[in-house]
């Protein structure tokens, strides 16, 4: 679940590429059978002695926050401040999750990485949080109905990058818009849901786009509209979700800009962009290798240097929605539609995966700490791929918890899952 309320809350007032908002979400289980414990609340009571929707364990000075999600058994990390360079971040995150996991150990609980818990059953586990925010938790739940995996079980990793005026905005969106659909390529982590294989790569995705289908502006297809700018993004995607909202939501209580569920949203309250369709990795220096390249790829974009804003634009929404589907669902896809390759600099089709290492050979060269992260994925496949590799197509449950304890031992290590 994608919670809008205390997320990156730091408002920027920094232009393009000046800073990074980072965020992860992680499940907390059981050290021993690796089963949900919804014992968030626990935790930030641990640091700050009282039930907060928002806990600072350094400090409000400190590098992060941690904070609750909708469900009980998540718990976030950000970015308190926008990072002005994120390269090598990865183990600042680390050391908060490795805090994190101390604390945990008198619960016999740990963190486990990856965007779905491979076996919960939500309408068994789970408990949505009934403290600070409540209300709004609460109107989610009466609309939509939160005991679904949409709600309960996934868990992603959240790129906020700043805007300061309406051309910034303009140029920004765009070149994520362009770019939204090939980037669970690179990221995809989520194959299996209550024990099986999902028959998708990326099912956290396939999950996401169904969401808020009772109300289906909300989140359209991922991919948002072409907009030339904030006032026409207000006209044709915000005011539209209001608007079909009044009926479910006569208070008014969720009419804010975080209600969009767009694979990217404008953050206009903290002036930013947030990209929201990562999977999360199984240690956040690999989430920073993929956010680092992400983030160069779209500095190429905005600033013009591969395609106009002008042809970025001019693509429709809904086949940039195909192959997203068709990403999501086989991973590694095929990306041959000409005029979208273009756009990158390409003449030849390739795969998915193969588009992200050129992108990072012409874009990305001085990876820096990234590098070995990035050529890991390029080489062994996506976090998906390497669990299915893993795991063959129908593993048995003994099966699954030995190879998800070593995704946790990663996010404890910093070290990459090789299956």
């Amino acid at each position: 679940m994608n919670d809008p309320l205390h997320a990156a809350d730091t408002i920027y007032n920094l232009g393009l590429f000046e800073a990074t908002g980072i965020e992860l979400e992680y499940m907390i289980t059981d050290s021993d059978t690796l089963d949900v414990m919804p014992i968030c609340d626990k935790i930030l009571f641990d640091i700050s002695g009282s039930i907060d929707n928002e806990v600072y364990p350094d400090g409000e000075d400190g590098f992060s926050a941690w904070s609750n999600e909708l469900a009980l058994h998540v718990l976030e990390f950000k970015s308190l401040n926008p990072v002005r360079d994120i390269k090598g971040a990865g183990h600042l995150f680390r050391r908060e999750i490795n805090t994190a996991n101390r604390l945990l150990e008198k619960y016999n609980a740990k963190l486990l990485p990856s965007a779905m818990h491979p076996w919960m059953i939500p309408d068994a586990e789970f408990k949505i949080w009934p403290y600070g925010n409540r209300e709004i938790y609460e109107a989610f739940d009466r609309i939509f109905g939160c005991k679904g995996h949409g709600w309960s079980n996934l868990q992603s990793l959240h790129i906020n990058l700043p805007f300061k005026n309406n051309e910034e905005f303009r140029k920004l969106h765009t070149a994520i818009r362009i770019l939204l659909p090939v980037i669970n390529a690179l990221t995809a982590s989520s194959p299996f849901v209550e024990g099986k294989f999902s028959g998708f790569h990326d099912y956290r995705l396939e999950i996401y786009r169904t969401n808020s289908i009772k109300i289906p502006s909300i989140t359209g297809y991922i991919i948002p509209e072409p907009v030339q700018g904030i006032e026409e993004y207000n006209t044709e995607i915000l005011d539209r979700i209001y608007q079909d909202l009044e009926n479910f939501d006569p208070t008014g209580i969720l009419k804010e800009e975080w209600i969009n569920a767009r694979g990217c949203i404008a953050r206009f309250d903290r002036g930013a962009i947030e990209i929201r369709t990562s999977d999360i990795q199984e240690c956040p220096e690999a989430d920073i290798a993929c956010a680092s390249l992400i983030i160069e790829v779209l500095k190429k974009l905005v600033y013009e240097e591969i395609s106009s804003i002008d042809e970025q634009l001019s693509h429709e929404t809904y086949p940039l929605y195909k192959i997203l589907l068709s990403v999501a669902r086989n991973g590694d896809t095929v990306i041959d539609d000409p005029d979208y390759l273009h756009v990158f600099g390409l003449k030849k089709p390739c795969s998915a995966l193969n588009f992200w290492e050129q992108m990072a050979s012409l874009f990305f060269p001085d990876a820096g700490p990234e590098a070995p992260y990035l050529s890991n994925i390029f080489k062994h496949g996506n976090l998906s791929r390497r669990i299915l590799n893993a795991t063959g197509l129908s593993p048995s449950r003994d099966t699954l918890k030995s190879i998800y304890k070593k995704l946790s031992a990663s996010l404890a290590t910093g070290e990459q899952f090789l299956s």
